[in-house]
C-alpha cells in the first residue's frame, strides 16, 4: 500500500493531468471564435419571469383586497377568485374578457429543463422498476429445465438485443400504441422496458450460473422445494455478484431514455433541444444537458456503492 506522501503525491498528478485537459479544451473553444453566453441558460433552469393570471372568462372585477381579487363572470357561474399575486394589473369595475391579463405573479418556478429532468428521472424509474421485473423473469426461464421457456427467453433477447432501441421506440408507439391505445409516455416506458429487460435477463442468468451447484443441492437436500431454495439461497447470493453490471445497465438505462424524444415525450433532451431554438446557446445548453444526466447517473453510482458496502458488511 502507498504511504500517504506517496499517495498525495499521486493524487496531485491526477489534479495536474485534469487541469491540462481542461485548459486544452478552453484553448481550443478559443480557436472557433465562439461567444459565451451561460446568462442565456438561466432562464431555462430557473424561471424568474412573472406570471399572468388571465381570466377564464367575460366578466368585471367587482372586489380587489389585498389578499384576493374576485371577478364575478357574466354567464352567471362561480366568480373566478385570484390569490398569491404580487401585481395588480386590472382595476375595480373594470370590463375583463376571456384571456385578459387580471394580475401577475412573481415567484421562481422550474424552467424547461428542469421539468424535462424531472420527466426524465420519471420515465427512468419507472422503467427501470418494470425492466427489473422483466429481466428477473427472462433470467429465470433462460436456465429453466422447460424447452419452451428456454426458447421464449432466447428469442426475446435475441430480437431485443439485435435491434436498436430507436426503431423499437417507433414501433412501440406507432403499432403496438396504436393497437392498445398507449399515450406516448406508456410506450416509451414500454419500450425502455423491454428493450432494458433483455440486458438484465443475461445479468440475471449470468449471476445464478455463477453460484456454485452445490448450494441449489445443499438446498433441496434441507427440504427445500426450487422456487424457495431459488428465492432464499441462490438469488441473494447472485444479486450481490450482478450488481455492478446491474448498475452499469441503470446507467445506461437513464441516457437511452433521451431517445424517447423522438415520440414528442418533452424529456431534458427535447427540453434541451427547445431551450437552443429560444437561446440560441447551443454549446451552453448541451453542456448544462448532460451536466444533469451526469447527477443522475453519479447519484445512481452513490447508491448502488452504498449498498454495495452495506452488503459486503453483513458478510
Amino acid at each position: 500500500m502507498l504511504t500517504s506522501p506517496r499517495r498525495w503525491l499521486w493524487h496531485g498528478l491526477s489534479v495536474l493531468i485534469l487541469a491540462g485537459l481542461m485548459g486544452t479544451l478552453y484553448i481550443a473553444s478559443k480557436q472557433i471564435n465562439y461567444s459565451w453566453q451561460w446568462a442565456r441558460v438561466l432562464p431555462y433552469l430557473v424561471n424568474t419571469a412573472p406570471l399572468d393570471l388571465r381570466a377564464s372568462g367575460n366578466g368585471t372585477i367587482t372586489n380587489i383586497t389585498q389578499d384576493t381579487i374576485t371577478l364575478t363572470l357574466d354567464d352567471g357561474s362561480k366568480p373566478q377568485l385570484f390569490k398569491d399575486y404580487d401585481q395588480v394589473v386590472a382595476s375595480q369595475g373594470d370590463l375583463i374578457f376571456e384571456g385578459d391579463v387580471v394580475a401577475r405573479t412573481v415567484k421562481w418556478r422550474s424552467g424547461p429543463l428542469l421539468d424535462g429532468l424531472w420527466v426524465t428521472l420519471k420515465i427512468s424509474v419507472i422503467s427501470l422498476f418494470f425492466a427489473t421485473l422483466i429481466g428477473l423473469a427472462a433470467g429465470l426461464m433462460r436456465i429453466s429445465h422447460n424447452p419452451a421457456c428456454q426458447n421464449l427467453a432466447f428469442m426475446y433477447i435475441g430480437l431485443i438485443r439485435g435491434t436498436p432501441l430507436l426503431v423499437q421506440i417507433f414501433i412501440m408507439y406507432f403499432f403496438v400504441g396504436t393497437m392498445l391505445n398507449l399515450d406516448r409516455f406508456s410506450a416509451g416506458v414500454m419500450a425502455l422496458s423491454i428493450f432494458t429487460g433483455a440486458y438484465i435477463a443475461e445479468i440475471v442468468r449470468s449471476g445464478i450460473q455463477s453460484i456454485a451447484p452445490g448450494q441449489m443441492e445443499a438446498a433441496r437436500s434441507l427440504g427445500m422445494s426450487y422456487p424457495k431454495a431459488m428465492t432464499h439461497v441462490i438469488l441473494p447470493q447472485a444479486f450481490k455478484r450482478t450488481l455492478p453490471p446491474m448498475a452499469g445497465q441503470l446507467i445506461n438505462l437513464i441516457k437511452d431514455s433521451s431517445l424517447v424524444s423522438v415520440i414528442a415525450i418533452t424529456d431534458l433532451t427535447k427540453a434541451g433541444r427547445e431551450a437552443i431554438s429560444g437561446s440560441f446557446a447551443t454549446f451552453e445548453v448541451w453542456i448544462t444537458v448532460a451536466g444533469l444526466y451526469l447527477i443522475l447517473t453519479t447519484l445512481l453510482s452513490w447508491v448502488v456503492r452504498r449498498i454495495e458496502k452495506r452488503l459486503a458488511a453483513s458478510d
